[in-house]
């Protein structure tokens, strides 16, 4: 039987950027939190022996365990879904900080177009498009709504950075930090850029390149740019995450609490109100009742998606009707880019997961699609993360994959190789959704997420042309071999692509279209909120961070004025 908890103002179902957000906002407003995390305690010093590559980025030291909870995977309805069993496409976070503790700090604002993607887009080229199989929409917000939070979240996370990129919104106060250092690599991705026409600028970094205190009083260290970004937590505190910026802000008040190892499986309904969770203590597996006025939901994108379907709150999608909202919109990412090979060599071992530059000529809607059979765009970038050497071994076209003359041509270009990538956007399918899966259950009791997800003609003629705009860019740079990306087939959960994850959870401004609104209130239940990228109504040209950061302080707000007065929130 389950032991019934003291109820608080605010439970958060996870402690990651959004929850610590969400915690610090509320706390500070003097509203009692409490933070429900299913993984473990941990901060910077738990990180002083972090650059084990075998540890953490082949053995996944900080990810999700897939033994207990997992997704299911199909390209399509007809395919038969299976467990993903090993880490693969992407990586689901565990623990305090969750994702954003292993995150490379890569930190954009979407821009302008995104928000008002249909609008501008049926405005600009018609309603056909891409036709009615894509199901575009606005957010119900646009980036001058937005704008305030991003500062507010690039303020408390110290993002380094400079504002001289034409193509994206305008901002009402410069970066807090100047970017990082500009290597003789960036350089040469600089010098060819502009010798092409475009207009490169220093990627905006979590990676700060000098000490920082934050409004909070938290303090950020700069960067080592030892590459050990990605997959790793930072032993320096240089790389902005949620513990060691907004956790700590939120127990500095008193007014908040954490309980680890608390895997929540419920959220209670009753009318139109939630009334708390239910979770299980994951080491004694003791069942608890956490009620609460106020329930947020700030876990990854898919377990927020599964607790409304596991909870039955909302309406399922149903792709062959079109009806439902709930699982809707999911949107990966697409990766395009090329690779060179070059005769000198470079520091490439050396670097920090945003030490970049970017263009955003071919991203949003930057360039003209009239004659471009898709939408959208991605950020092009040449990043310095630092390449570590169990998992990158580079070599050219038809080298065989193993042998003496792989293993020649890997020690040899280990430091000679050079890649241009793109962020590149995903719009949303009506074969592309998310649903609890009929067979498979976790370690709970609890259905898996079934998954199903296919790349689709959008992303495949995107893909085609942007890698061969990196090709180009790549030419100029003097690269003597050069490697677009091969072109797209069908999706697969293996190997790693990308966490950027999307939709499921949609914001907007009409309850027929979204789960949310543009505070991230719950349609169906006034007193639960839901943020993360599962909000996008499609995934942009960037990494999601810096826009989910702004959503969470848009939600904090929400969540404090619906406290103070009651009652639904204006959408």
């Amino acid at each position: 039987m389950a032991t019934t908890l003291e109820k608080v103002d605010v439970v958060t179902v996870g402690v990651g950027w959004t929850g610590g957000i969400v915690a610090a906002e509320c706390a500070k407003a003097g509203l009692k939190v409490r933070g429900l995390e299913r993984g473990s305690e941990r901060s910077t010093i738990d990180y002083s022996m972090a650059h084990d590559e075998y540890r953490y980025a082949i053995r996944y030291e900080l990810f999700q365990d897939l033994s207990k909870e997992t997704i299911t995977f199909r390209n399509h309805r007809k395919m038969n879904a299976l467990p993903m069993r090993m880490m693969g496409s992407f990586l689901l976070g565990e623990g305090l900080g969750g994702a954003g503790t292993h995150w490379n700090g890569q930190n954009w604002r979407f821009l302008p177009y995104d928000f008002e993607i249909k609008s501008m887009t049926d405005e600009k080229y018609g309603s056909n498009k891409l036709g009615k199989d894509y199901l575009l929409q606005d957010w119900g917000i646009t980036y001058d709504e937005l704008e305030p939070y991003f500062n507010k979240f690039e303020y408390i996370a110290g993002i380094s950075g400079e504002d001289n990129n034409p193509f994206w919104g305008k901002r009402s106060e410069p970066f807090p930090t100047p970017p990082m250092k500009k290597t003789p690599i960036l350089e040469r991705f600089e010098t060819a850029a502009k010798n092409l026409g475009y207009h490169p600028f220093m990627l905006p970094s979590a990676n700060l390149s000098e000490p920082y205190t934050n409004p909070d009083g938290s303090a950020i260290a700069a960067c080592q740019y030892c590459g050990f970004c990605e997959r790793f937590g930072c032993e320096y505190g240089a790389k902005s995450s949620a513990e060691i910026t907004v956790i700590p802000t939120a127990l500095k008040t008193g007014n908040y609490d954490i309980r680890y190892h608390s895997n929540v499986v419920e959220v209670l309904k009753k009318g139109n109100k939630v009334t708390g969770v239910r979770f299980f203590d994951t080491v004694t597996g003791e069942e608890f009742i956490q009620p609460a006025e106020v329930v947020v939901l700030t876990s990854y994108v898919l377990n927020n998606a599964k607790l409304l379907m596991v909870s039955n709150i909302g309406e399922q999608y149903d792709p062959e009707t079109g009806r439902g909202t709930l699982g809707k919109n999911y949107c990966y990412q697409i990766l395009p880019g090329a690779s060179g090979f070059f005769e000198e060599q470079f520091n490439t071992f050396m670097g920090a997961g945003a030490l970049g530059m970017t263009i955003d000529d071919f991203n949003g809607d930057s360039f003209d699609h009239s004659n471009l059979d898709f939408i959208h765009g991605a950020s092009l970038s040449l990043t310095q993360t630092g390449m570590r050497p169990i998992a990158f071994n580079p070599v050219p076209p038809d080298t065989p994959a193993w042998g003496a003359e792989f293993k020649k041509a890997s020690i040899h270009y280990y430091t000679r190789t050079l890649s241009i990538g793109g962020q590149g956007a995903s719009m949303p399918h009506k074969e592309n959704y998310m649903s609890l899966d009929p067979k498979y259950k976790d370690a709970y009791g609890v259905p898996l997420l079934q998954l199903t997800y296919n790349f689709t003609d959008q992303d495949r003629a995107l893909h085609k042309y942007l890698s061969e705009r990196s090709a180009e860019i790549m030419k100029e740079m003097g690269a003597e071999i050069i490697a677009a990306s091969n072109p797209l087939t069908d999706y697969d959960i293996v190997p790693y692509q990308t966490t950027h994850n999307t939709g499921g959870t949609i914001m907007g401004k009409d309850p027929a279209t979204s789960v949310v609104n543009t505070y991230l209130q719950h349609w169906d239940a006034d007193n639960l909120f839901v943020v993360g990228a599962g909000n996008f109504a499609h995934n942009g040209g960037y990494n999601p961070t810096g826009t989910v950061g702004a959503l969470a302080y848009r939600c904090a707000e929400g969540i404090i004025n619906y406290s103070k007065a009651g009652g639904s929130l204006a959408s």
